[in-house]
């Protein structure tokens, strides 16, 4: 590539000379942070953008000022990734409709909640962040275009914890906030390996961790925790890597874009991406930069589609 980006790195530097008019992009989780920029930079660039949401009258207001600007074009769908009936609902829509897209963006997640289950009786966050967007990216798979791609937010956060896929909601192992996000993202990153060797001669699909970024993503935090972690951070630095700097929304959303976008296929297909280029190894201490070996297990991406299968009851 003849551009070279990185941390600091924002959305409309990263899709700077690229026009995405006739382009169509379905992102998730619109109604905040960086949902509603992803969708922004890609509607500035001309392509048609599905934001689906929850709560479609936080996101029409979350919205607004996008759907002003001139270039592409925007439509908003309800999709609630806690609930598998909304998640059916919205992609049996996309799919009566019958649209295709060049790029979809696996965006919406919850972070660090207090115990719960979603409206199907999964744990909150492995069920909203990750068999959401499973059943519902595979409902839709016959509108992705050839050669088209898919992006999965995923984080850091997976190097918190593996999957437990005897375990999945908890019923034996004690709950932490962290830990099932772990869990979560690490799923996110797994879904994305595993789809990718399914689908490879048509979608490639990769995961995204955006980089820290102080969004309402971190809304069920106590207080205190983001200085801890941040400190967490700090002390399992490598000897001389500067201080942990929070990213802005635009430089957050960049890594999305990247992969989705300007990215060679090839190279972020079945990968794992942060601050604009693939991650690196990294088994060490922290929760800063770097891949855990357990998110890139291709058996384990295996075990995991099998297991999401038989929680959610269909077969893609």
């Amino acid at each position: 590539m003849s551009k070279q980006f990185g941390a600091t790195s924002t959305t409309d530097e990263v899709l700077e000379g690229i026009d995405l008019s006739g382009k169509r992009v379905l992102v998730t989780g619109v109604s905040a942070g960086l949902g509603v920029e992803t969708a922004r930079a890609l509607k500035a660039h001309g392509a048609h953008v599905v934001g689906a949401a929850r709560d479609l009258n936080k996101a029409e207001r979350a919205t607004a000022a996008l759907r002003a600007e001139p270039r592409g074009s925007f439509e908003l769908i309800e999709l609630d990734l806690a609930a598998l009936k909304s998640v059916r609902a919205a992609a049996d829509g996309l799919v009566k409709k019958g649209n295709k897209f060049d790029l979809v963006i696996a965006n919406a997640g919850v972070m660090a909640c207090p115990k719960g289950f979603t409206t199907d009786g999964f744990e909150t966050q492995f069920g909203t962040n990750h068999l959401g967007h499973f059943v519902f990216v595979n409902r839709i798979v016959s509108l992705f275009q050839p050669g088209s791609r898919l992006v999965n937010l995923a984080s850091s956060g997976h190097r918190f914890s593996d999957v437990n896929l005897d375990d999945p909601n908890f019923e034996h192992t004690e709950y932490t906030p962290f830990g099932a996000y772990g869990r979560s993202k690490t799923a996110n990153i797994l879904f994305a390996v595993e789809f990718d060797r399914r689908h490879k001669a048509s979608i490639r699909a990769a995961a995204v961790h955006p980089g820290g970024i102080q969004t309402e993503l971190g809304r069920h935090m106590e207080p205190g925790t983001l200085e801890e972690l941040v400190a967490n951070i700090n002390q399992n630095l490598k000897p001389g890597a500067p201080e942990f700097q929070f990213k802005t929304i635009p430089q957050g959303a960049a890594t999305s874009v990247w992969a989705g976008v300007r990215a060679p296929a090839e190279l972020v297909g079945g990968k794992y991406c942060e601050d604009c280029h693939l991650a690196e190894p990294e088994e060490g201490p922290g929760v800063m930069g770097g891949m855990r070996s357990y998110a890139l297990d291709p058996e384990h991406a295996k075990a995991l589609w099998a297991k999401s299968e038989e929680l959610v009851g269909e077969r893609f």
